[in-house]
């Protein structure tokens, strides 16, 4: 999971620097619906859950599974704007990061403050590194494994490593058109003769022109392309299946715990995101897109409730297992039902299109 929330941080690094999101006003619409998408399911969780022993799992309410939004809104192809999907993503991502946040805060264990400042020294380091032009990729990857160890031994919840080192990925190439096309010029186009000698001085100018082609895309954009597949299709899929493996007993829809999954999913989600959105642009703060009217957003905010993976992850953290059968129930009951209504309003509010 700690590399599924580094593509994710790499998603939205990339989202606030380079894409749709540099605009200020419109990233904080989507951070601001992404806030009341948490707070108001947590809100509706707790009230129902008052006094009850389901009540420390207020933090499975509060996250969208990102996949499976996208997925849905890719069944209605080109009718669908794309700042919907856009927003959609962005929202999805502020989701996951603040569902982490909320794991490494209220469902970790007791602090070891020695580990803790090691896991700190080496995100330093890692800071140090990028400043003073470190571009090997496998030692990154080193200095973060040691990162998460350290982390995980500090009692904090290890995935926020991911988060971490996805947001302090440079977003900037490291190789520009301009260097790359001198380097072509002096190593590629060096005629080599047919000396052994030149032939192999020829195979390393054409290693160093490899190395300076890869770099012209920036590290951002690069360990996307390179562990997106992965997270995709392996990390995912085998998180689901391990997390989704339950009885299915009907006997526990009548679970307050289940009831209160459902409400906060299903209503919680939609009234927060609109709600806060609402607010945030008739305050002035944020900006709405043009081509994003009110019936999207309420449609996008009922795919929102789909909160399956990140849901059963937190949920198994958060329950003990006599609640754990009622939790994932009505995650599931509630990531079906917030799917259908999120598609049908969509696909009233595109028709025509």
């Amino acid at each position: 999971m700690t590399l599924f929330f580094f593509v994710v941080a790499l998603e939205l690094k990339r989202e606030l620097v380079l894409g749709e999101l540099r605009s200020p006003r419109m990233a904080a619409f989507s951070i601001a619906a992404a806030v009341g998408g948490m707070l108001v399911p947590a809100a509706l969780y707790l009230t129902l859950q008052l006094g009850r022993e389901g009540a420390h799992g207020w933090g499975t309410v509060m996250a969208t599974d990102t996949a499976f939004v996208i997925g849905c809104l890719a069944l209605l192809g080109r009718r669908i704007p794309q700042s919907l999907r856009v927003f959609m993503l962005s929202l999805a991502i502020v989701d996951d990061i603040g569902a982490i946040l909320v794991v490494a805060i209220g469902y970790s264990s007791q602090l070891a403050w020695g580990a803790l400042a090691l896991g700190a020294f080496g995100i330093a380091s890692v800071r140090g590194m990028a400043r003073f032009g470190i571009r090997s990729v496998p030692l990154y990857f080193l200095v973060g494994a040691v990162i998460w160890l350290s982390v995980d031994a500090s009692g904090i919840h290890a995935t926020i490593t991911g988060v971490v080192l996805g947001l302090l990925t440079p977003t900037g190439r490291w190789v520009s058109d301009d260097r790359l096309q001198a380097i072509r010029e002096r190593e590629v186009d060096d005629p080599s003769g047919d000396r052994r000698g030149d032939r192999a001085e020829g195979r390393r100018a054409w290693r160093r022109s490899k190395v300076a082609i890869r770099e012209t895309v920036s590290p951002v954009e690069r360990l996307e392309i390179m562990l997106h597949p992965w997270v995709s299709f392996a990390i995912m899929p085998l998180f689901a299946f391990a997390n989704a493996g339950m009885p299915l007993s009907w006997a526990d829809r009548g679970s307050p715990v289940t009831f209160a999954v459902f409400v906060g999913f299903t209503i919680g989600k939609p009234v927060g995101i609109l709600a806060f959105g609402w607010l945030a642009v008739r305050s002035g703060l944020a900006s709405r897109p043009p081509d994003m009217g009110w019936g999207l957003l309420a449609g996008g905010g009922l795919l929102a409730g789909i909160g399956f993976t990140m849901a059963l992850f937190i949920a198994d953290l958060a329950l003990d297992d006599a609640l754990i059968n009622a939790a994932k129930l009505g995650i599931l009951s509630a990531s079906v039902a917030s799917a259908v209504a999120g598609l049908a309003v969509l696909a009233w509010a595109t028709r025509g299109k």
